[in-house]
């Protein structure tokens, strides 16, 4: 593994607890009602995006079971086209996904 994809791994999981985190006991109700929340979210989600887009390709294939593809392709929707991002995808990513992401990217990490 590339030193960097280390860092980078480490971002994405970070910012995937973070946004967890923001969202426990929180229902769908109270995001949308909170633009905070919100924005706070689709940052973060955005954020992870570019932390995959810099994994090195071998580290990629080795772990096909992770969609990369899919990561950064809602990264480049929510920069490129942020006046039409969808507010359904961004909870059901952070509700739905993230806990599964989280497991599949911290064996990645070396245990410390």
């Amino acid at each position: 593994m590339h030193e960097d994809d280390l860092v980078y791994v480490g971002h994405m999981l970070d910012l995937a607890e973070e946004a967890l985190g923001l969202v426990a006991g929180k229902t769908r109700a109270d995001f949308e009602s909170d633009r905070t929340l919100s924005l706070a979210l689709t940052h973060l989600l955005q954020t992870i995006g570019e932390a995959a887009r810099h994994i090195s390709q071998p580290l990629r294939s080795q772990h096909p079971e992770i969609p990369w593809a899919a990561i950064v392709g809602l990264r480049h929707r929510v920069v490129h086209d942020y006046m039409h991002v969808d507010l359904d995808i961004v909870w059901d990513v952070v509700t739905r996904d993230l806990e599964p992401l989280i497991a599949q990217l911290k064996p990645l990490l070396p245990a410390g």
